[in-house]
């Protein structure tokens, strides 16, 4: 068989959730052996991954806290005793929202740690196994925030921010090597994340395809750029937001 053409090990951080769970079914549906990754929801990813076996998949869960960099290490470590992880989703991400001038240290820190250095924790330990196999896929989920802003976000806005830049500086050291680097982001979802907050009204205001978009569409974009065809696609940030921006 072709080396390009068999199933990679994937990791989806924050797998269990809205759309982590939509990425890890589409992978699996791609024929990938899929790694559901979870903090405290380790029962959810756990289900989630059963499920996906009896459809007929190759899935497992895991759980670690991506902001704790030493029990990630370890728990990453076990991961690659069975071999490379090839496709890395971070997907891994919190909110907690307040105007600035009212926005505490620890929220601030909260949500830089799950997002940026969950990123760091994440992947830099998978990278030079990765990158012997000279094939890889790493996908930051981002969002919208970091490219327009939102009131209320700074520090939302900030985190996802910054997953744009090491995305593309990442994509540069690892062109080389097979090895691709980009960043999706979303716009609104329809998840538990922004269930609620938005009406009929204000979602056709905000958005010109007057409707939020499935977290199926944001595992179509994944899916596609964890492929092969999308091996010349690199340092990109990809919008998927029904034309807010």
């Amino acid at each position: 068989m072709n080396p390009l053409l068999q199933p990679k090990r994937a990791l989806v951080t924050g797998g269990s959730g809205g759309i982590g769970a939509a990425i890890c079914r589409r992978l699996a549906a791609d024929g990938h052996h899929v790694i559901v990754h979870a903090n405290r929801g380790l029962d959810k990813a756990r289900v989630l991954a059963e499920r996906i076996v009896e459809e007929g998949g190759s899935a497992e869960a895991i759980a670690f806290d991506v902001t704790d960099r030493t029990s990630t290490a370890t728990a990453l470590n076990m991961l690659l005793d069975a071999g490379a992880i090839q496709i890395l989703v971070n997907n891994a991400g919190i909110h907690d929202d307040a105007v600035f001038p009212g926005m505490s240290g620890a929220q601030w820190d909260r949500v830089l740690d799950v997002s940026l250095n969950g990123f760091f924790n994440v992947t830099q330990p998978l990278t030079m196994a990765m990158m012997r196999t000279r094939w890889g896929r790493i996908i930051s989920i981002s969002s919208v925030a970091a490219i327009a802003g939102n009131r209320g976000q700074v520090n939302y806005s900030a985190a996802k921010g910054a997953l744009h830049a090491a995305s593309k500086s990442l994509a540069l050291e690892l062109a080389s090597r097979g090895i691709t680097v980009n960043a999706v982001a979303p716009g609104l979802i329809a998840t538990g994340m922004i269930e609620g907050q938005f009406d009929t009204d204000a979602i056709k205001k905000m958005v010109p395809m007057q409707r939020v978009g499935q977290a199926h569409e944001v595992a179509d974009l994944v899916g596609f750029l964890a492929s092969d065809q999308a091996g010349y696609i690199s340092g990109q940030v990809i919008s998927i937001n029904g034309a807010m921006i």
